[in-house]
């Protein structure tokens, strides 16, 4: 509770740190806010005390798994704040708006780790999503800003009435709105009701809308082309890993019990299926860069919900999902670093060309952001993938096989890439230079691209 006040607050400051015109301060204010919370989050994980343990309320709990995605929420937006100040200060009347927004949006991504009970949940998922509604549409000049800006709002307000509709047909079948009573009284079920498994697949279906799985993925690219860069990598990192832990909660404690588990497994692996191929196969002929992360994000979408059918108890799923997901946001940081660092107006791969001679520091990250992703060794990406599919093996081999051939396929498009960046330009081009603050963010990304593996031990 102590790491949420704090965001919550350093949100406000950066609001009002705004008056001042200067956006360093309103950046600096809301960095030094996320860097108390990580902080704290790290105290409180080492003693097991939160500070003002007086705060409590029954509808939040921070245990350890809570506390460990707020550290990868806390961290990532810290991060994508420190590669958007210098898109930020272009525009200094409208920086803390910015800032202040992204950092509210965090603040219900940790809501969404630690809710005990459906009204929390809701509450949390709405305070994520209207700021990114808003934050997507930032870019007044650019058309395709406003059109992403709109097509997540529908999509996300279509998520959102579907799950208060299925949310309506659970409470029907068990009276209540909290986690352990839902459990308790699905597991004194003699016969699933008719009314629960409309519930859980109305909920199922908002979750695939939320993540952006197939068949419900037609908004993914165009938002992320259209969004702010900085916004697109919060989309990518922060907004995923709130939402996948949120739902893994719900479906492991409420419905991964039995019958009711078998009952939307099938339709799900379907899913799973259609996401990966829709995925990769798309992301073959992409020109634009931010298209091909949209694609490639659908596709580790598919990959991430394996773990939902793996049988997997949900400690380890959990600790799983939080490696993954971690080491996914560190490729997206940095990649989207390098996207703003080069700034091509177009957005176009081939504009990636001759990276290496403009900066070679940048075209390293570049490289080994694209490796991470393709779950190339020794890269972090290769071994969440790998725990991921081991994970899943012994309950689901053939699904683990289809994404495995898939993570083939997608080596060629990440591969493509590579090369464009290692390829000389048509003709010279002006160096890139780096900002301290963007030099400090790319280290830690590439750090943790390359190191976060060593905390692989500490999860087993």
């Amino acid at each position: 509770m102590d790491a949420l006040i704090i965001v919550f607050a350093s949100g406000l400051i950066s609001l009002f740190a705004a008056f001042a015109k200067k956006p360093w301060l309103v950046v600096g204010s809301a960095m030094a806010g996320l860097l108390a919370a990580i902080i704290v989050i790290i105290g409180q994980l080492q003693t097991g005390k939160a500070f003002f343990d007086f705060l409590t309320y029954e509808g939040l709990a921070f245990d350890q798994f809570a506390l460990l995605f707020s550290l990868a929420i806390c961290v990532l937006t810290l991060l994508i704040v420190g590669i958007g100040y210098e898109r930020f200060k272009e525009n200094p009347v409208h920086t803390g708006e910015y800032v202040g927004l992204l950092m509210f949006s965090a603040t219900g991504a940790m809501i969404m780790t630690a809710y005990t009970d459906m009204f929390m949940f809701f509450l949390g998922l709405e305070i994520l999503s209207i700021p990114i509604y808003v934050m997507a549409g930032s870019n007044k000049a650019d058309v395709r800003s406003s059109e992403a800006s709109l097509k997540y709002f529908l999509t996300g307000s279509f998520a959102t009435g579907i799950f208060l509709f299925g949310l309506a047909w659970v409470y029907g079948a068990t009276g209540t709105f909290k986690l352990a009573e839902i459990y308790m009284k699905v597991a004194e079920m003699d016969t699933l009701s008719p009314i629960l498994m409309i519930g859980v697949l109305l909920i199922m279906a908002s979750f695939i809308f939320k993540v952006g799985a197939a068949p419900f993925h037609f908004w993914s690219p165009d938002v992320y082309d259209g969004a702010p860069p900085a916004v697109t990598g919060f989309m990518a990192s922060v907004v995923k890993i709130a939402a996948f832990y949120a739902f893994l909660k719900m479906f492991a404690i409420c419905f991964g019990q039995g019958e009711l588990f078998l009952f939307w497994k099938d339709a799900l692996i379907v899913m799973i299926i259609i996401t990966l191929f829709v995925g990769n196969l798309s992301a073959l002929r992409q020109v634009k860069f931010k298209r091909l992360l949209a694609y490639s994000s659908i596709t580790h979408v598919g990959y991430t919900l394996i773990l939902f059918v793996s049988q997997v108890d949900y400690f380890f799923s959990s600790g799983f999902l939080w490696f993954y997901m971690f080491s996914y946001g560190f490729s997206i940081v940095g990649i989207i670093a390098v996207a703003i660092a080069v700034n091509d107006p177009e957005d176009r791969i081939d504009g990636l060309r001759g990276l290496g001679k403009r900066n070679p520091f940048l075209a390293i990250v570049a490289i080994v952001a694209l490796l991470s992703l393709a779950g190339i060794p020794p890269t972090s990406g290769f071994f969440a993938k790998y725990v991921l599919f081991s994970a899943a093996w012994k309950s689901a081999s053939w699904l683990v096989i289809i994404a495995l051939i898939n993570s083939a396929i997608s080596i060629y498009y990440y591969l493509k890439v590579i090369v464009t960046i290692a390829s000389p330009a048509d003709q010279e081009q002006e160096k890139i230079k780096l900002s301290p603050l963007t030099i400090a963010v790319l280290t830690i990304a590439l750090v943790g691209m390359l190191g976060f593996s060593f905390i692989l031990p500490l999860l087993n």
